[in-house]
């Protein structure tokens, strides 16, 4: 079973960088759909950026230009470059992933998740 660990959080002035990283600890194989997703207090829960086995990625309008979502399938680790950083950025970022062999492009929930990783970015 996909056991998701991330890493990379921080605190980061407006316009700083970050990279977030998110590791499957048990090491299964790497044909899942994942996701990054993030939370700020008081608000609900966003979908940031998936990308599928193949490559193929999707992101929100809120951050496309800015970050960038990436995966090595030999190491089963996806990444998220976060350039030019905003205060409204500023959430608790969750990866994700669906079951092996699922498609991103689908209403399949994603069922695993990490523990999540802090951002926060200041003016």
């Amino acid at each position: 079973q996909v056991q998701l660990v991330e890493s990379g959080g921080g605190s980061v002035q407006a316009g700083g960088s970050l990279r977030l990283s998110c590791a499957d600890s048990r090491h299964t194989d790497a044909r899942h759909c994942m996701g990054w997703f993030r939370q700020a207090p008081g608000k609900e829960r966003e979908e940031v950026a998936t990308i599928d086995v193949d490559g193929s990625t999707t992101a929100a309008d809120s951050v496309t230009g800015r970050f960038t979502i990436s995966r090595d399938n030999v190491k089963n680790t996806m990444y998220l470059q976060m350039n030019s950083l905003k205060p409204e950025d500023t959430a608790m970022y969750y990866c994700a992933a669906k079951l092996r062999g699922l498609k991103c492009n689908n209403s399949f929930a994603f069922v695993y998740w990490g523990q999540g990783t802090q951002v926060t970015v200041s003016s």
